[in-house]
């Protein structure tokens, strides 16, 4: 296709691309959710080439907006995304959508692609690892920020889906950045009403907006107005919101164009079939055949788009330049972070606990070790599921995490195991060393963070305290039995293997 456009043709035109890229791969696969794709592709094109801070020919660099699909199996819209912005991704990529060995799995996986910044795919995981991304920034830009030398300034954006709202681990992590303030995440909501099963009405009619409130969070409703003008005025109406998280309420609809099946649950997670993609073509004004149709002119301009976005990384590299000539320190302790390494010769000297020493507690061992790798990690962060005084983890005078005031080392999640492993994998993604902590019972509650932490190989640490079965006084609902048997079996598989 060569026809000209003008600006706002070639906007369409774009948009249009993500909706056929992400319908032609999920029909090519014959697997796959395409709805979602088609109805939020002018976000995912305002996002790319307008909103967030990022560059396509670096995708590891330091000071991007973090952008999470925790809508994960939505995923077409991201891989269609970072083909157009020129991440890497090829169109022979996007064909081998949902085959093995593909970058393009059903659902995001970190690591297989550029731009992917977490696994997705569990519904609330996303959102809350989001959470601790803010956290993160939050976090850094307190400790290392000096007045003339901003050198952390970025968000965390995220697209979030009825499901994930639903997931009780989104409650936990949402509640928590509501409370500490996190001003710098920014999620959309998809209210598109629809759902695996059938409509949302069936199991979910809270007033999302109203209960994101009380949780102290900024929150907008575009209805269903998805102009590009109108997205990009949100992303800037909630970026100047600096002190509450903001929730952008998108009233999508599903399939979008499709004639028979938008708004359906249909076109949630399967493929359209032939004909309704033929037909859905033809509402577009796209030709019908062949698939996998991508303009010269929308290529074009998506790339130089995004990578305009990109031309903000030289600028933040002289200031780099300039905050390391003058606070060497502090350069020195934040390169380890966003290096994603520890320093030289950190573990010279590790505390060795021998019987003639004499016998003690493995929580007081393991606080001594705590306070030992804390002196020579200045980036481990600390947390607790509200049992800071039983697992004896606090850093000591590491100060507390607060909002408003964010340099600490010590994180309190209150009763939130589940969103607490999220938010930790959520800041080690961000290039922090943190944990968590709570008695080895609960990790039942926290189990699916503990996994994709494993899944991403991650370096989150999990501390889990009261181990013994024979914990008594407690009674039977505290004694870790159960868990004990579900930790030892793999590792017995893992012993026999040669």
């Amino acid at each position: 296709m060569t026809t000209t456009t003008t600006e706002t043709d070639l906007d369409q035109l774009c948009v249009n691309t993500i909706r056929t890229l992400s319908m032609d791969a999920v029909q090519n696969a014959n697997s796959g959710h395409p709805g979602a794709p088609m109805a939020l592709a002018p976000l995912a094109y305002v996002l790319y080439t307008r909103v967030m801070k990022h560059n396509p020919a670096n995708a590891d660099w330091f000071d991007r907006d973090r952008f999470v699909l925790s809508a994960g199996h939505a995923s077409m819209l991201l891989y269609s995304s970072l083909y157009l912005a020129g991440y890497g991704l090829t169109l022979d990529d996007l064909k081998r959508f949902r085959q093995l060995g593909s970058p393009t799995a059903g659902h995001p996986e970190y690591g297989d692609a550029a731009g992917i910044e977490a696994t997705t795919g569990p519904l609330g995981q996303g959102i809350s690892m989001a959470v601790g991304m803010a956290l993160a920034e939050a976090m850094l830009a307190d400790r290392y920020n000096r007045p003339g030398h901003e050198l952390i300034d970025h968000c965390t954006y995220a697209i979030a889906s009825d499901g994930d709202l639903q997931e009780g681990v989104a409650s936990e992590a949402c509640s928590l950045a509501g409370h500490l303030g996190l001003g710098k995440l920014i999620v959309f909501y998809d209210n598109n009403h629809i759902q695996l099963a059938g409509e949302t009405a069936m199991a979910f009619s809270e007033d999302v907006g109203r209960r994101f409130e009380a949780y102290g969070w900024h929150v907008q409703d575009v209805g269903e107005d998805l102009g590009l003008e109108t997205l990009e005025n949100a992303a800037e109406a909630a970026r100047g919101v600096p002190d509450r998280p903001s929730l952008v309420m998108v009233r999508s609809h599903i399939g979008f164009g499709a004639p028979n099946l938008q708004d359906t649950n249909k076109a949630h997670g399967s493929p359209l079939g032939e004909e309704e993609v033929k037909l859905t073509k033809e509402v577009y004004g796209w030709p019908t055949e062949p698939p996998f149709v991508v303009p010269d002119e929308a290529l074009e301009h998506f790339r130089s788009a995004a990578a305009a976005r990109g031309e903000l990384e030289a600028e933040w590299r002289d200031r780099a330049e300039s905050y390391r000539s003058e606070h060497p320190d502090l350069w020195e302790e934040l390169s380890l972070v966003m290096e994603r390494r520890l320093p030289d010769g950190w573990d010279r000297e590790v505390p060795k606990f021998r019987p003639d020493g004499g016998m003690i507690a493995t929580r007081k061992a393991s606080n001594q070790v705590i306070q030992w790798v804390a002196g020579e990690v200045p980036h481990l962060v600390s947390g607790s599921a509200d049992l800071e005084p039983s697992t004896l983890t606090l850093i000591e005078d590491g100060g507390s995490v607060e909002k408003g005031s964010y340099s600490g080392r010590n994180v309190h999640y209150g009763v939130r195991e589940h969103g607490m492993g999220a938010i930790v994998n959520g800041l080690n993604l961000h290039g922090l060393r943190a944990f968590g902590s709570t008695f080895f019972n609960f990790l039942d509650y926290m189990k699916p963070a503990v996994r994709l932490a494993a899944i991403m190989h991650l370096p989150s640490i999990f501390v889990f305290t009261h181990d013994s079965i024979g914990l008594g006084e407690d009674g039977t609902t505290h004694q870790p039995i159960d868990p004990s048997a579900m930790v030892q079996l793999p590792c017995r598989k893992m012993r026999k293997r040669p």
